[in-house]
């Protein structure tokens, strides 16, 4: 879609542990069981609209996140965002359609590698706490800018939260 309208794309690893107490959100499992229920209903009724086989509720969700987070990171400083992008959607395969455990240090590797970069040299890379404390400055950012909650499209003064609000996204990156 981005490439359609002649658009960049950059992916931002926050910590929505941060994001959601500070928006007024909660994390999922302080959530009223209502919503948890509605929740496994609407990633069900996704994953029949998209055709994407996704496990509704992955044996390692949530994962350790900082780990792939800080090599993402990392990976779109030093290398790129083409890379980082498909790095964080190898990760997010894996956790929701391969349930693998994303947060193992092995099993991360082997995803890194997957997406043609070396797997020691970026988990490395990635140990860094300059990665660390960058998504921390990210976070603060991305509150400060009103997101609030996953996936959220920033473009220009707009912002879209939810993978249904991409209709709208595409309309406003038509508008240039």
């Amino acid at each position: 879609m981005a490439v359609n309208h002649g658009a960049s794309l950059r992916i931002w690893p926050v910590d929505f542990g941060t994001i959601f107490p500070a928006s007024g959100g909660l994390p999922l499992p302080k959530r009223a069981p209502q919503r948890q229920a509605y929740r496994l209903q609407e990633l069900a009724r996704w994953r029949e609209a998209v055709g994407e086989p996704i496990h509704i509720q992955p044996k390692f969700f949530p994962a350790n996140e900082l780990p792939a987070a800080c090599c993402t990171i990392a990976v779109r400083e030093t290398i790129g965002d083409g890379l980082a992008i498909a790095l964080a959607h190898r990760v997010l395969k894996a956790l929701w359609q391969e349930e693998k455990n994303t947060g193992d240090p092995a099993t991360l590797a082997q995803l890194i590698r997957d997406v043609g970069l070396d797997g020691d040299a970026v988990m490395k890379l990635g140990a860094d706490p300059k990665w660390a404390e960058r998504r921390m400055t990210d976070t603060k950012a991305a509150l400060d800018r009103g997101v609030f909650g996953a996936p959220t499209y920033v473009i220009g003064e707009d912002i879209f939260w939810g993978q249904d609000r991409l209709e709208f996204v595409e309309k406003r990156l038509a508008k240039g």
